[in-house]
């Protein structure tokens, strides 16, 4: 048996006794819904089902963009799943019957029931627990530009790659004190002036866990609403943890195959291996990316993210498409560089 199957069965057995346990000190479900997208064909529902101390105060919406409260980051990682949980789905007058996946998520793919263009959504329930709400963008299929984004060190200050500084980031500090990169909500407001109504995706290798952190910290710091597509960091089938790198590109393509008439604004930094799989995409799909912002580290970001001065990668430059690029180490420098080159730098092979 593999290492990872290992930490897998310890981590599930684990979780069997901390739910056995809750049960017996009186928990129940609660219910939480994501941020989901869908097309006028389908639509993906996101959401999780944990076990909770009803006694515990209840904490403020994600919703009220005026929430200050703030935990330490540790304490949002500590959580009771409950896997195989059945639970409801409604859109509309369309009712969906499953059960949650090993890590108590809720991940939905069905047809879209007839929701127009526009934010809509999805009412979430389950025995013994309070009924939540899913919002979901559905998006015009024929709508000309799309956005995607990363998070990590492109709107926020994380320094993932180095472990120990991004663990410090993520489980020590405090939540309301994470800092957003300089300029880069205006750089997102920017776009959307230049592409009304443009959707934006944001793409992380971060954990569900942190999910409404980041929402809170999206509308303090005036980034524009918009789905996020998270991951979980426990163990798979074939590692110890997941691959980053391949739920970006599985995401990636995932929206392209649900838009394909839509073109992109790919939006990442070059302290992780986004180039490389913006490389990747634009090979694949050279006609559907409509250009590349990169927000460059500084050296000594560089060093605190993975230890060197230079860049882990860069866009390839023998790839077949050709797309424009823009590169600056803040938003700032992007609006100006997307001023003097609306669709990007001059054009290069990349």
């Amino acid at each position: 048996m593999a290492l990872s199957d290992i930490v897998r069965s310890a981590e599930q057995a684990l979780n069997k006794t901390a739910v056995k346990i809750a049960s017996k000190r009186g928990w129940v479900p609660a219910i939480s819904g994501y941020t989901g997208y869908g097309s006028q064909h389908s639509i993906r529902i996101y959401g999780r089902i944990l076990a909770v101390d009803p006694n515990d105060p209840l904490p403020l919406a994600v919703d009220n963009p005026d929430d200050k409260s703030a935990q330490r980051g540790w304490r949002q990682f500590l959580t009771v799943q409950l896997p195989d949980h059945p639970f409801t789905v409604t859109v509309g007058d369309k009712h969906i019957h499953a059960h949650t996946d090993d890590n108590g998520y809720i991940d939905i793919s069905m047809d879209n029931p007839g929701l127009e263009p526009g934010w809509h959504k999805a009412r979430l329930s389950t025995a013994g627990a309070e009924e939540a709400v899913a919002d979901i963008m559905i998006v015009d299929s024929e709508h000309p530009v799309g956005i995607i984004s990363d998070i990590d060190d492109t709107i926020l200050v994380t320094w993932l790659p180095r472990a120990l500084v991004a663990a410090w980031n993520s489980w020590i500090k405090k939540t309301n004190t994470r800092t957003p990169v300089d300029g880069m909500a205006a750089f997102f407001a920017r776009l959307r002036q230049a592409h009304p109504d443009a959707p934006i995706f944001y793409l992380s290798t971060g954990a569900w866990n942190t999910y409404r952190t980041l929402k809170r910290f999206m509308r303090r710091h005036g980034f524009p609403e918009g789905p996020m597509l998270l991951t979980d960091w426990g163990p798979t089938e074939t590692g110890l943890f997941r691959n980053g790198m391949e739920h970006k590109k599985v995401q990636l393509r995932n929206l392209i195959i649900d838009y394909p008439h839509m073109t992109w604004i790919l939006i990442g930094d070059d302290g992780q291996h986004d180039p490389l799989i913006f490389s990747e995409v634009i090979k694949e799909h050279p006609t559907q990316i409509k250009m590349v912002a990169v927000r460059t580290l500084s050296p000594r970001e560089h060093v605190l993210s993975h230890g060197t001065l230079a860049p882990l990668a860069e866009v390839a430059k023998n790839a077949r498409a050709t797309v424009p690029i823009i590169h600056g180490q803040n938003g700032h420098v992007l609006i100006e560089e997307f001023a003097a080159k609306p669709f990007g730098a001059k054009p290069f092979e990349v």
